[in-house]
């Protein structure tokens, strides 16, 4: 059966929402599914999020990590190695899907995922900031490299505060913000932080941390995945109700 229609049924898209769900795929492996207007986007939860094999490596970036190291391995050094424009638009193409993963799996309180996901995509950056042939590839992904670094600030704080690690969350914060003014100091746009919403965001977030330790929720959330771990589903759904209770929504 080719129509979508029936996996749609009951589950409204929001334009003010993102919407996602984690499914358990044919495979038997977990997947995620993002509700759009017009149907949904499922993504693998590892690997590359469209599943494929370019060339037969985890990811674009795998391939070319893979071909600079034989060329040092031929050459002795990375010198003559550089990225074309076709190499860059493929890498960056490649990270536009991580995006959307790791913004999926923040909504869906993955938090260790979006760390993953996150960390990846500024290593893409740093790799093709290196490489690239030319000045507009090289500076065409730091653009977006303030939001990447909040991104995984905010899953890194969030999951020290799952582990009830307030310190550890403030900190990560701390450095997240440090990182972000760092980076308009490098490019010589220091003044640029003062807007940088990003900025503005983790600042706000450093304010809310007392209130975010004490929200009943998230602990009712981490004692969800303990009792899932430990393959308790039914005490995990008990839990699951509670939260519903609390938030007055369902659960994502």
């Amino acid at each position: 059966m080719l129509d979508i229609t029936p996996m749609l049924d009951g589950w409204n898209y929001d334009p003010d929402e993102i919407t996602v769900r984690l499914i358990e795929g044919a495979d038997g492996k977990p997947k995620i599914q993002m509700r759009l207007d017009l149907g949904l986007l499922q993504m693998n939860y590892d690997g590359r999020p469209d599943g494929k094999r370019p060339n037969e490596f985890e990811s674009i970036f795998h391939y070319y990590q893979n071909q600079l190291e034989t060329h040092r391995h031929e050459f002795g050094s990375d010198k003559g190695y550089y990225l074309d424009p076709d190499d860059c638009d493929a890498i960056s193409s490649e990270a536009l899907q991580y995006y959307y993963r790791y913004l999926s799996l923040f909504h869906l309180q993955e938090y260790a995922a979006v760390i993953r996901d996150t960390e990846r995509n500024l290593s893409v950056f740093d790799f093709v900031n290196k490489y690239a042939e030319t000045e507009e590839d090289r500076q065409a992904l730091e653009q977006y490299r303030p939001y990447v670094i909040m991104m995984y600030t905010r899953a890194a704080a969030h999951q020290a505060l799952e582990n009830n690690q307030p310190a550890e969350a403030a900190k990560r914060v701390k450095e997240g913000i440090d990182r972000i003014k760092a980076f308009f100091l490098q490019q010589g746009r220091p003044k640029l932080s003062r807007r940088s919403r990003e900025l503005i965001f983790l600042k706000e977030l450093l304010k809310e941390l007392p209130h975010l330790e004490t929200d009943p929720v998230r602990e009712l959330r981490r004692k969800m995945r303990e009792a899932v771990d430990r393959e308790d589903y039914e005490t995990a759904a008990e839990i699951r109700d509670q939260i519903r209770r609390l938030s007055g929504k369902p659960l994502s």
